[in-house]
């Protein structure tokens, strides 16, 4: 008969070291934690919002662009309205 041990029987709390590694769950779907996933995100953003200054830096020079998107924006109307009289203006 193997000798039984008070430790494993119910009733008897597992004892468990205040130094050793504190194991707990951690959420995650397909691998990803909500840790992962946030700084993703916020890198992905970082990236787009410095792309589309780029195209939008990039293509003000067009007309259709100045009149649809900069000239709607509060501070640039001014920047991008021509005041030259169409009669001085060689284009």
């Amino acid at each position: 008969m193997p000798i039984s041990n008070p430790v494993n029987k119910p009733g008897y709390p597992t004892y468990k070291s205040p130094y050793g590694p504190k194991y707990h769950y951690q959420p995650h779907v397909a691998g990803w934690t909500p840790k992962q996933v946030t700084k993703l995100g916020f890198t992905a953003g970082a990236f787009g919002g410095v792309a589309l200054f780029a195209v939008i830096f990039y293509a003000s020079g067009i007309p259709r662009v100045q009149d649809d998107i900069l000239k709607k924006v509060p501070g640039l109307r001014g920047y991008y309205e021509k005041n030259i009289p169409a009669s001085d203006n060689p284009f």
